[in-house]
């Protein structure tokens, strides 16, 4: 019972398979007719002559500028057999040029965006639907296909096919990347190459070096060029509408300019890569191209399509000879070996050439094979091309490594002969400024405690009887306190406050990046640029925070053996106190020391003295080392203690 139940169902496969087959829908007729130009949504009522898809009208009506209507009869089989059929059945077009609509007997299937000037354009777009079955009668069915767009830019409808969605479906997948992913790759790929090239030429055309600019103007700006043009070419298959065109006689004409430029930079990129000098021919390349643009703009929209096809292949004879000649010039005999590169690329042209001729003499034929091909070839050659300069560009790059090898050496010699230098001007600079500090030292206590010691000596003098020792000890307080005030503030009269940070800091980070630098350190500074806006530090303070910036460098370069110091000036305020905070903080990564213990032995001069002049001023020092990191810290609460100036 099993083998004949098993029987059974395979007798039903075979005749459902049989019936499909019979029941599959096949197309019966294919005729096109002109719309009424009144009237042309409607389907004409006679007219009606049979064709073959893919089609475009300018062989049966050369002028005509409007509307075709195009029928497709189809049925599924014998009427009998195949009237109760249920399986769904799939329509796909390769495109319709320029634009237009599709309908399944009475029912809309697609419709394009513009069907008036401007015209969207889906000549080159692919699509595929599943008939509504409520639509579809018992025998015969239509598809009507309407096309729009100008004869002279070979509008039509292309391959049309009729089954089930499966293979309808997979049918679609390989238009849409013959007639869309292809072309798009191209327009990536050119993009790239335009853009990694024409940078690559810009950089070049800027050098200094006449050789490298000469050749990377003459190969790489003119491979550039003509990446540029092949994309704006490609447009013509990518667009979905003419702009920034008014209409799409004007794109067709914009992509036929596009691809002469093409043509140009070609040759003028295989002639500077190949080491060619041909001037004459290249001024006749110059005149037939700016020929060719005339032939494709002034010719009236009537007639741009035949001047358009003439242009177009001419243009592809250029190809042609371009490829050939240079066929001749990679493999003839030399008494100098040829490039490597050279035969490359004329393996590269020679790929061209022949997969244009295929294209050329299958022209007509538009939406056929060749175009795919050439699309395919096009990507091909663009890649190998950019492989080919990019070896180039490589090897220039290393030339240009070796150069900078030996620049640098030189560079290194000359950086030793100016350290030598600059560290003989700076040990003469020290010398001029201990010498010029010494007589300044010297004018002062002359002005100062000099004038000092005299008022003190006349007052002993004039005095009979000698003076007290309260009153010696009050003269001796007032020459330590003159000595102090010379120390503190001698060099500061007369002096303002600078407007800003940044013009306080800057005399003491000039005088000692310049030490730092002779020595080898890193230095980073952070500085703010405007003081608080209610208080600034005043003179007094100022020149105290200096010479506590002076002594805390010092330390570092004296003891602390550092790579690197970082010096930050901060003004903000205090949130707990709202009050103006100036913190100044220098650390370095020197060996540090042992701050406790140096504090305790009171030896440090220079750290008593920090500490004072922090006091004097109102300041709170910090101190914080650990080998590898010191940290000083004074931060000045402003406008406190201490009047502003």
């Amino acid at each position: 019972m099993l083998g004949v139940s098993v029987h059974a169902q395979t007798m039903e496969q075979a005749d459902a398979d049989r019936a499909s087959s019979v029941c599959a829908p096949r197309i019966v007729a294919i005729q096109a007719a002109r719309a009424a130009v009144q009237t042309p949504w409607l389907h004409p009522v006679d007219g009606w002559i049979d064709v073959r898809l893919p089609n475009f009208w300018a062989r049966q009506w050369p002028d005509w500028n409007g509307s075709v209507w195009y029928r497709i009869d189809w049925e599924r089989g014998p009427t009998g057999v195949c009237a109760t059929s249920t399986s769904p059945v799939a329509l796909g077009v390769d495109g319709v040029s320029i634009t237009g609509e599709v309908f399944s007997n009475g029912d809309l299937l697609w419709r394009g965006e513009s069907l008036v000037e401007p015209l969207s354009r889906h000549w080159n777009v692919p699509n595929w639907w599943i008939l509504p079955a409520s639509g579809l009668l018992p025998g015969k069915n239509s598809i009507w296909i309407r096309a729009v767009g100008p004869a002279s830019v070979s509008a039509g409808v292309g391959a049309v096919r009729l089954g089930d969605v499966e293979s309808v479906s997979k049918a679609y997948g390989s238009a849409q990347w013959r007639q869309r992913t292809v072309y798009l790759i191209n327009a990536v790929l050119c993009a790239m190459a335009a853009a990694l090239f024409l940078l690559v030429w810009g950089l070049g055309w800027r050098s200094s070096r006449p050789q490298l600019r000469d050749e990377l103007t003459q190969a790489y700006g003119w491979f550039g060029l003509m990446a540029l043009c092949w994309l704006a070419y490609l447009s013509t298959y990518l667009a979905h509408t003419p702009w920034p065109w008014p209409d799409s006689i004007t794109r067709s004409r914009f992509s036929t300019i596009a691809l002469i430029g093409y043509a140009l930079c070609v040759c003028k990129f295989t002639f500077r890569f190949g080491g060619q000098r041909l001037p004459r021919l290249e001024k006749a390349l110059l005149v037939l191209a700016v020929l060719g643009c005339a032939m494709v703009l002034l010719p009236p929209n009537e007639t741009a399509m035949q001047w358009s096809n003439t242009v177009w292949r001419s243009t592809m004879v250029v190809f042609f000879v371009n490829g050939l000649q240079f066929q001749w010039h990679a493999w003839r005999p030399q008494p100098v070996e040829r490039k490597l590169s050279h035969r490359l690329l004329a393996l590269c042209w020679l790929v061209y050439v022949l997969i244009g001729a295929a294209t050329l003499f299958s022209f007509t034929d538009f939406w056929q094979v060749a175009r795919y091909w050439a699309a395919l070839s096009g990507l091909s050659v663009i890649g190998l091309v950019m492989l080919l300069l990019g070896g180039q560009l490589v090897r220039q790059m290393r030339r240009m490594e070796g150069f900078n090898h030996i620049l640098t050496e030189r560079v290194a010699d000359a950086r030793i002969e100016l350290a030598q230098s600059l560290a003989r001007e700076h040990a003469q600079a020290l010398e001029n400024a201990t010498l010029q500090e010494r007589i300044r030292l010297a004018h002062d206590l002359h002005d100062g405690l000099g004038g000092s010691l005299v008022r003190g000596m006349a007052l002993v003098e004039q005095t009979k009887g000698g003076l007290s020792q309260a009153r010696v000890l009050s003269l001796l307080k007032n020459m330590r306190d003159d000595l102090r005030q010379l120390i503190d503030q001698g060099s500061s009269v007369g002096a303002t406050v600078p407007q800003t940070p940044v013009q306080w800091i800057a005399p003491l980070r000039h005088r000692f990046t310049s030490i730092f630098d002779a020595m080898g350190m890193e230095t980073q500074w952070s500085i703010a640029r405007l003081w608080s806006a209610e208080h600034r530090p005043s003179v007094v303070q100022c020149l105290a925070l200096t010479r506590l910036l002076e002594e805390a460098l010092s330390n570092v370069i004296k003891h602390s053996q550092a790579q690197q110091v970082q010096v930050s000036v901060e003004v903000g305020e205090e949130l707990s106190s709202s009050q103006s905070m100036l913190t100044i903080r220098i650390e370095d990564n020197g060996h540090g020391f042992d701050v406790a213990a140096v504090q305790g032995a009171g030896l440090s001069v220079g750290m008593r003295s920090m500490a004072e002049r922090a006091k004097r001023i109102g300041a709170q020092l910090q101190v914080q080392s650990a080998p590898g990191r010191t940290v000083v810290s004074i931060r000045l609460a402003l406008g406190v203690g201490v009047a502003s100036d």
